[in-house]
Parts: C-alpha cells; sequence; structure tokens
C-alpha cells in the first residue's frame, strides 16, 4: 500500500505528501527572524520570546505537522502544573549559553514513518518536576569547554522515573485526512498530573508588519461549532488551503487566541494588534488568567485542554482528527474505524520496511536502520525565505536605495518555500548544501522521488546563485561547502533505475546543466592564480586545519587546499560520468566527456607535483595542505587530518560498457594522451596493459605505492582507525601536537577526540578527532571502487600491524561495521553511541529508542554534538542496507551496479 502510495504521488494523482512533519523544532534565534543592527540571531529573538512573539517565516512545535506550505498548523504542548510556562516548544542553550555552543535540552525521539507520512510515531519524554531551565543556563554557564555538557539527566528530573512518556502518533485515511492519537505513560511510582493541549493555529501571514508580496489577503480564522458528533469541533478556514474540521475526542474546553505577537510583554509602551494574542494560551492555563483567551471562540490559534491524572505505571489516549471539510466527514470522527486505520497504517508501514530491509541483517540492526530512516524523514521542514524582502526590510537589498552590505546581501534573487531535509531540526534548522547530497542516500531508500526533489532544489534559479555558486546555509550563504552534488546525483541516478528498470533523462539532463554551472563557477572563483589549485576555505570540516579556513591568514598569503583539490577531482571523475550517461541519450554530452577527464589530470598535476610545490610528502607517506607565502614560498602543515585522506575519495572506476559508450571521446583522450604523456606521471595507471578485474579501467589521485601508504596509516589504530570508524585527526598528534610559531603567537592542533576547546566556527563541531559519518562513506566508496578495480590483487593488513591481511572489500565492511557498531548492541547489551549514560544503557524505556548525533567520540564512539543529526549520520541506513545485502564476488561480478542489482543479495542467514 505504501509503494502504491508513492506512485499515485509520483504521477500527481493524490497530494499524499501534503501534509508531514513540515514544522521546525526550532524557529527562534534562526537568521530569518534576526532583525537586530548587528546580526545578533541568537539575542534577537530568544526562546523567552518565542511564546509571545510570532514568527515571520515559519512557525515551530513539539511532535508537529503542517500542509506544505505550513499554512496551517498542528503540534502538542503541555504542562505538568509546575513548571512556568507551557511546554509548547524544545527548550536548549544558545550557542554562548553552551559550554560546546547551541545544545537541545530535551529528550524526544523520532520513532517511525512511512516516506508519504500515512504513518509516524514520536516520543517526548516529559519531566514531572518543574523544567529546570535556569539550572541549565546557570551550570552550563560555569563550565569550561574542556567539561562535560550539564544534560537535563544531571538535573535530577528524571530521578525515580518521574517523567511521562508521551508518544505522538499520526494515521492518515486519505491524503488530508489526518487521524491523531497522543498516549501518555506515566513512568513514576505516584500518580501525577498532566495537561495535553494539542494545538492547531495558521502561520500568521496577514500581519500589517508583513510585506505586501507575502501578505495574505485575506486573514484565516478557527471558530468552534457544533456537530453533535460527541466531539469538541473547529472549523478552520485559509483562503488558500480551503476548509478543514479539527475533531477532539469528548466534550473538553477549546481555548482561542490570535498568533499574533504580545507587544506589550516585549516591548513596553507598544499596544497590542489584539486583545488576545500568541501567548495567551500560555496565560490561562500557567497563570489562571480568563482574560487571556477568546470567550467568543474563534481567533487563529486554538488548543483543546485535556487535564488528565495518570495513576503509576499508566496511561491515558486522546485522539483527534485534522481532515478536509467535506459533507461526509460530518458524523462521528472516532468510531471504530479510527484504531482500525491505526492499525492499518502501522502494518502497511511494516509490510514497506520489510521489502527494503535485508533479511541477512539482525532485528537489532533492522530497528537502527528504520530510526535511522524515520529521523530523515521527521526532519523534513518547511523552509521559506524571500530574499528580495527579506534584505529590503534589513536595508541591505542592492536593488534598492539606501543599500549596506550585510549578511547574505547578494542572494537577494532567492526564493525559498519548499519542504527540505534539514540537518537537525533544532539545532540546525536551515538547510547546508553538502549535508543535503548525503542526506539523499537514505532518503533514496523509501523514497528517490523526494532525494531527486532535493538535488534539484539546491540547482534551482530560486536558490543556486547566478553565478553558479550553491548556497550554503543561512548563516552565509556564500560559504564554500564541499561539491558533492554530482557524485550524489550519479547514486540517485543509478538507485532508480535500479528501482524502476528506466533512466529519467529529464532530470538528469537538467541537473548536468546546472552543475556545469557550478563546475564553472569552482574553476573560476576557487582556482586563484588558474593553476588547477583549489582552495574554498572550512570546507565542511570546519576547525581542522591550524587555522581559521575561512578568514584572512595571520601569516599573510593562501592555503593551497589538499581536500578542495581532492573534491574537485572528484567532481570531474563524477560529471565525466554523468556526461557519459547522457550521452547513451544524446550524442552531444560525448564532448563533454574529454572535458571532464582533462580537468581531473591537470587537478591531479597540480597536486601531485614533485617538490615543495606539491602537496604529497613523500617522508611521510602523506597528503597535506600547503601554506603559500606572499613571496610565493610554501610549506607543508604537516598535520596527519582527514584532509590528506580525502584524496583516496577522488576515485572512480570504469567499466567497458562505459568506455564503448563513447568512442569518439575515448580515442581523442588517446590522442591527448600520446601527445601530452605528462598527464598519466603521478596518478594510477590505468588503459590498455593496466586494465584491472573485468578489463575495468580506473581514475585515482593516488597511484598504487601511495595508496598502500596512506592506508598504512589510515587503518593504523594508533592512528585514524578508531573503534568506530575513521577519525578526522590521526591519534599521532595526542602526543605530537602540531605548533606553528609566528607574529609572537602560537598555532596548534591536538588530537581531540570529543568536543571542540575552541570557539573556531560557533564551537559546537570537531574535526580534530571524532568519527564523521559524511567523509567516513566517502572512504567506503573509495575502497569499493579500489577493489572493483584489484579484486583480491591488492591485500594489506587490517588494522595495521595485526597479521591479518583483507582485500578493500573486507576492509571497507571493517569501517562499515565499526561505524553501525556504534548504535548496535554490543556483547555487554550496551551501544557505544550512549557512552557511560547509565539511563540509555540499561533502561527497558529508553535503551532502544536510537539517537543519531552529530559525530562521534574518537576512542569510544559515544555521541557528540546535535543530538538529532539524522540528517547525514543518516547514512548508516545506507551502509546497513548495502553490507547486508553485498556479495564480494557478486560485485566483482556485476561491476559498479552492484550496490543497486537485487540479484547481489546474499541468501538470509539460516
Amino acid at each position: 500500500m505504501e509503494n502504491s502510495r508513492l506512485k499515485e504521488a509520483r504521477e500527481n494523482k493524490l497530494p499524499w505528501k501534503k501534509w508531514g512533519p513540515y514544522l521546525s523544532e526550532r524557529q527562534w534565534g534562526t537568521v530569518r527572524e534576526d532583525y537586530s543592527e548587528g546580526g545578533d540571531a541568537w539575542n534577537f529573538f530568544t526562546h523567552d520570546h518565542a511564546r509571545s512573539r510570532a514568527y515571520r517565516w515559519g512557525e515551530d512545535g513539539i511532535a508537529g505537522i503542517s500542509d506544505d506550505k505550513q499554512r496551517l498548523c498542528f503540534a502538542l504542548a503541555l504542562w505538568n502544573g509546575k513548571d512556568p510556562i507551557l511546554k509548547e516548544r524544545l527548550f536548549g542553550l544558545t550557542n554562548s549559553q553552551g559550554n560546546h555552543g547551541e545544545d537541545v535540552k530535551e529528550y524526544y525521539f523520532y520513532l517511525d514513518s512511512t516516506p508519504t507520512h500515512s504513518y509516524m510515531k514520536y516520543l517526548y519524554k516529559y519531566p514531572q518536576a518543574a523544567y529546570p531551565y535556569e539550572d541549565l543556563v546557570r551550570t552550563n554557564g560555569q563550565r569550561a569547554r574542556e567539561e562535560m555538557e550539564y544534560e537535563l539527566l544531571d538535573t535530577g528530573v528524571f530521578n525515580e522515573d518521574r517523567y511521562f512518556d508521551v508518544f505522538i502518533e499520526y494515521a492518515k485515511d486519505g491524503p488530508e485526512d489526518i487521524l491523531v492519537k497522543i498516549t501518555a505513560f506515566n513512568r513514576g511510582p505516584d500518580a501525577a498530573d498532566l495537561h495535553l493541549l494539542p494545538t492547531l493555529w495558521f502561520r500568521n501571514d496577514w500581519s500589517a508588519w508583513i510585506a505586501e508580496s507575502n501578505r495574505a489577503a485575506v486573514k484565516p480564522n478557527l471558530r468552534q461549532i457544533e456537530t453533535g458528533s460527541g466531539a469538541s469541533t473547529v472549523t478552520a478556514v485559509h483562503p488558500l488551503l480551503g476548509e478543514f474540521i479539527f475533531s477532539c475526542e469528548g466534550e473538553i474546553p477549546l481555548l482561542f487566541t490570535e498568533n499574533e505577537t504580545n507587544h506589550e510583554r516585549l516591548f513596553p509602551g507598544t499596544k497590542n494588534e489584539s486583545p488576545h494574542v500568541k501567548d495567551g494560551i500560555n496565560d490561562f492555563i500557567v497563570q489562571g488568567n480568563p482574560q487571556s483567551i477568546n470567550p467568543e471562540k474563534k481567533g487563529t490559534k486554538v488548543a483543546a485542554h485535556y487535564t488528565v491524572n495518570i495513576g503509576a505505571g499508566q496511561s491515558a489516549v486522546v485522539r483527534l482528527r485534522l481532515a478536509k471539510y467535506s459533507e461526509g466527514n460530518k458524523g462521528k470522527p472516532f468510531g471504530k474505524t479510527f484504531d482500525e486505520i491505526f492499525k492499518s497504517r502501522l502494518s502497511e508501514a511494516d509490510e514497506f520496511y520489510k521489502s527494503v530491509t535485508p533479511p541477512s541483517i539482525g532485528e537489532d540492526a533492522a530497528n537502527v536502520m528504520r530510526q535511522a530512516i524515520a529521523g530523515m524523514l521527521w526532519s523534513k521542514q518547511f523552509f521559506f525565505f524571500d530574499g528580495d524582502n527579506w534584505l529590503d526590510e534589513h536595508h541591505s537589498n542592492p536593488l534598492h536605495k539606501g543599500f549596506r552590505n550585510s549578511r547574505n546581501s547578494e542572494w537577494y534573487h532567492m526564493l525559498n518555500e519548499d519542504i527540505i531535509s534539514m540537518p537537525d531540526k533544532w539545532e540546525y534548522p536551515w538547510y547546508a548544501a553538502w549535508d543535503l547530497a548525503f542526506h539523499t542516500l537514505p532518503i533514496a531508500i523509501v523514497d528517490p522521488d523526494f532525494a531527486k526533489q532535493q538535488m534539484q532544489l539546491m540547482l534551482n534559479v530560486l536558490y543556486l546563485h547566478p553565478n553558479g555558486q550553491m548556497p550554503a546555509y543561512e548563516w552565509n550563504f556564500s560559504d564554500v561547502n564541499p561539491p558533492v552534488h554530482a557524485w550524489a546525483t550519479l547514486f540517485l541516478h543509478f538507485t532508480e533505475q535500479s528501482m524502476h528498470g528506466e533512466t529519467d533523462v529529464d532530470f538528469l539532463k537538467t541537473t548536468f546543466n546546472k552543475l556545469l554551472l557550478n563546475f564553472t563557477w569552482w574553476i573560476n572563483r576557487k582556482d586563484r592564480f588558474g593553476k588547477n589549485v583549489f582552495e574554498g576555505g572550512f570546507l565542511g570540516l570546519d576547525n581542522i586545519g591550524v587555522f581559521d579556513r575561512s578568514a584572512p591568514l595571520p601569516t599573510g598569503g593562501h592555503l593551497e587546499q589538499a581536500d578542495g583539490m581532492a573534491w574537485m577531482a572528484l567532481f570531474s571523475q563524477n560529471m565525466l560520468e554523468l556526461a557519459g550517461e547522457l550521452s547513451a541519450h544524446d550524442p552531444s554530452y560525448e564532448g563533454l566527456v574529454i572535458k571532464f577527464i582533462e580537468h581531473f589530470y591537470y587537478i591531479a598535476s597540480a597536486m601531485n607535483a614533485p617538490g615543495e610545490d606539491g602537496m604529497w610528502d613523500e617522508d611521510d607517506g602523506f597528503y597535506y595542505d600547503l601554506l603559500r607565502m606572499p613571496d610565493g614560498s610554501a610549506t607543508r602543515l604537516k598535520v596527519r587530518s582527514m584532509v590528506g585522506l580525502l584524496p583516496l575519495c577522488a576515485t572512480t572506476v570504469i567499466e567497458p560498457w562505459q568506455r564503448e559508450r563513447v568512442p569518439k571521446a575515448m580515442a581523442q583522450l588517446a590522442e591527448r594522451l600520446r601527445r601530452v604523456p605528462e598527464l598519466l606521471q603521478s596518478i594510477h595507471p590505468t588503459g590498455p596493459g593496466n586494465f584491472g578485474v573485468g578489463e575495468r579501467g580506473i581514475i585515482a589521485l593516488v597511484n598504487p605505492d601511495r595508496l598502500r601508504r596512506i592506508l598504512t596509516k589510515m587503518l593504523d589504530e594508533n592512528e585514524f582507525f578508531g573503534p568506530h570508524g575513521i577519525r578526522s585527526l590521526s591519534k599521532f598528534h595526542e602526543k605530537h601536537p602540531y605548533i606553528l610559531h609566528f607574529g609572537g603567537q602560537e598555532y596548534r592542533v591536538d588530537y581531540l577526540p570529543a568536543e571542540s576547546n575552541n570557539g573556531m566556527f560557533g564551537g559546537n563541531s570537531n574535526w580534530r578527532g571524532p568519527v564523521w559519518m559524511p567523509v567516513n562513506t566517502m572512504i567506503i566508496r573509495a575502497l569499493q571502487q579500489f577493489y572493483l578495480y584489484y579484486g583480491d590483487n591488492f591485500r594489506i593488513e587490517c588494522p595495521t600491524g595485526s597479521g591479518k591481511l583483507m582485500n578493500l572489500f573486507e576492509v571497507s565492511k571493517e569501517i562499515a561495521d565499526r561505524l553501525s557498531g556504534t548504535f548496535l548492541r554490543d556483547e555487554h547489551g550496551r551501544r557505544p553511541v550512549y557512552g557511560g549514560t547509565e539511563k540509555f544503557q540499561t533502561d527497558p524505556h529508553w535503551h532502544d529508542y536510537i539517537l543519531f548525533y552529530e559525530y562521534f567520540h574518537g576512542d569510544n564512539g559515544a555521541g557528540l554534538g546535535a543530538s538529532h543529526q539524522t540528517g547525514w549520520t543518516g547514512v548508516v541506513a545506507k551502509i546497513i542496507q548495502l553490507y547486508g545485502s553485498m556479495d564480494p564476488n557478486k560485485v566483482l561480478e556485476i561491476g559498479r551496479k552492484a550496490a543497486f542489482v537485487k540479484g547481489a543479495k546474499k541468501e538470509k542467514k539460516k
């Protein structure tokens, strides 16, 4: 059934994806909502403001849903009778409050979702004691960067299990008929009161302070109606959305107010637009103020007020329904079919996930894979940003008078109003371009259509800059992210071919043509002197360098970046492959194969140049960034980091059928290399006389000797090879920090397996030791490519010094097993991701709920950084699926498409 819904959505027959989990989990503190003079987003619109202040560009809530333009929103609010405010949104520390930057301080889990959101499940753990807002801010503020963070469990509010497990489930009976079931369990030893306030509201698009181009012509409205159905009922009318009926089981109070700012509270001396404002329901419940809600039972925000007393170990259930108005839904919304629909949707979800889960993997791995994908699907968010309007409001629009340069001034062409996969809907509730490319891998397991749409968005004329640059993220759209979108496009292309047996030529052409613009931007903007030597700034690796790579260097001069070179070499490979794929449908693309292979050769020649101008250090057997001084001299910055491993990733196997597809290009290439044989000197040998297994060719930056030397370091457990993946910085630097003195200052890089000890890039991420899923994924891909070429003809010690020889498929699987093992129960029943947090390790109501953190401790795998970055960490779902399906012998037989071909699956273990 879920596949049928996906097909109906794909063919535009039924809008199954119109409603989904599209609310943010933090709209406050974002750049879009920042109208401060100095660009201080965190302090301009705070958590304390959020309950009283109408948002301009989006909405947030707990376990919330909305339509795909976020006009009508639904989420759950709660009150335990002790909190100083309603729990309407998740709380966390701002960047300056946390000793490691911003961090959500709540426990919530994305447990399940189908790709059409026909069934979804979310868990929020709500303390029965007053939520310790002040304690969390104060205690974290007192801690140094070297200390552990002060977490919600540390405050004691979960002692004796005095909390509620609140499960929120959704089931669709139709594209616009959504059933909601809220089940609250009291895990504590005593009965406890709980106020449940399921809330429906309209995003404010009508107030006078909204620009006319985005302002609704007619204000929407909510009002209570009588239906005689034994339910408390609201009609919701929006001029663009139509009419919906919101049914709440039982005769319960409905509390109405307006989603408009309480100016009188926030800005004394300023009058409110309405006597009933955004925090009216909060003031009624918490302060007992009857004047704060509308007695006429109408407004633009409404909450049903359920008060329950739940015994120890007992539960209470609330049932609701939100449906498009029709004559047929005037009857009883909570008949016996209500529970049957939930049962059917859950059964269909089970059947759907069974169809994409390899039968060879165990129950625990299947659970991790399913929750990872659920997290990806729950992390969809409506993202609204009108660049022209926003910049105008900030007096920084170059098209208008009075222009002053400020954040994102050059992005006035942008108009983003789409559903986008977010890295983390609390910590990073804004898209990040290179993250998004990795998101598409696990998403494509269940919904390749949505994955393709995400790729196309970043290349859409309303996103991609006219000069060809891809937007990075809202804090600075002009930052430079690694160019991985061509690689992701290829992945999606092969995935769709295997699933549907056909090629979406329009997708390939449109994407390729826009990627060509982006490639040209890189060539023109990031190759400073036209020498095929690329920079790019931080390139997603935040604090990995000796210096802030996005800032002017204290030494003067500039950095020539090994990772920038590697990414561009891979980009060239991906583009020549895409051109080859398109040439099967349009011969005019064949000529572009030559263009991109030549780009690769030029980049390789520059990167592998002998002497001090090259990035390869023969003595160390490793690649390093070059610090190019103003006088032209160069110094290698000998930091053993992921920067020096990434050249491995610029590796692509070429199958015989790919060469046969472009005969003119191959002939032209042969002639080119005959005339300029120097282009082959520094790279991996290939071509006639150097073909690998199955007559495969290979395009790779590293030759066999360098491959072995790099892998020897990478697989050394005293260097990069951690128990849970490849570290971002070698453990060598634990005892041998890299230190550079210049201008009386000391610059150093130490091995830091956990959080960062400095504030570079906000201090909330660390690339100096932890394990990061996306770059590990790229390394796994590279090893698979080398295996396709070498088969069993290349073996290496793994781990280094162990005496155990492996081929490169086995090495890739060893890394994959270490990565997935981060989340799986070990022989002691413990999950490394939860480190020493006993509640998560031993409590039956905690230990099987998985959090997919941003990065992981380099020595023990404990989760660090953003706790809900299912985003690129969700790639673990693809890793589990891939190695649960592939047989190395069939991989060699079938070739590079083995990861996408059903015939490569292994038999189920007996």
